[in-house]
């Protein structure tokens, strides 16, 4: 009997850590929301380039988190990215915002970031964000600078120059 009870709490025990370590992969993925993350408002921010961008990506103002992507398509006539952005309901910001796509550290994952202004009147649901700055690529910036130095004349070398030689001296003293 005293085994039986042993395995069930063996059991219990490692039910508990596989449904932990679900939770966190869900975190961790950004696949699991609160409810004060469901409320809020949606925005569109349109860019020529969102780099690697993806959907639940974090909106940050001031490295906070205020929101996430929702959702990002093409449009077939402009061929800009739209992105949808969902903000949540607790933070407000004016119609002159700024969005831009930014990466963590030099490799990290990309987010968008709001960039508030100064106009009084706010964003509201379904408004879009009118001024954007599209993703930087490290490798464009990296190849612009290679082509850039290889384009450059070379700069020749100096031309070591010999000191004239001094006028013997006679050892008199005027």
């Amino acid at each position: 009997m005293n085994k039986k009870i042993i395995d069930l709490w063996v059991g219990v025990f490692v039910l508990m850590g596989l449904a932990g370590l679900a939770f966190l992969a869900l975190k961790v993925g950004n696949l699991l929301s609160t409810t004060e993350e469901r409320n809020g408002y949606d925005i569109e921010a349109r860019f020529d380039n969102i780099g690697a961008l993806k959907p639940r990506a974090p909106v940050k103002a001031a490295g906070v988190v205020v929101g996430r992507v929702e959702s990002i398509r093409l449009d077939g006539k402009t061929y800009e990215a739209i992105a949808r952005l969902h903000i949540f309901e607790q933070y407000k910001f004016s119609k002159d915002t700024i969005a831009a796509v930014f990466t963590s550290g030099l490799l990290g994952e990309q987010f968008v970031g709001l960039e508030g202004g100064g106009d009084s009147v706010m964003l509201k649901d379904e408004d879009k964000v009118k001024k954007t700055q599209s993703a930087v690529q490290i490798e464009k910036l990296i190849s612009q600078f290679l082509f850039s130095k290889a384009s450059e004349s070379p700069v020749p070398a100096p031309t070591p120059t010999v000191a004239p030689a001094a006028a013997p001296t006679t050892g008199v003293k005027p």
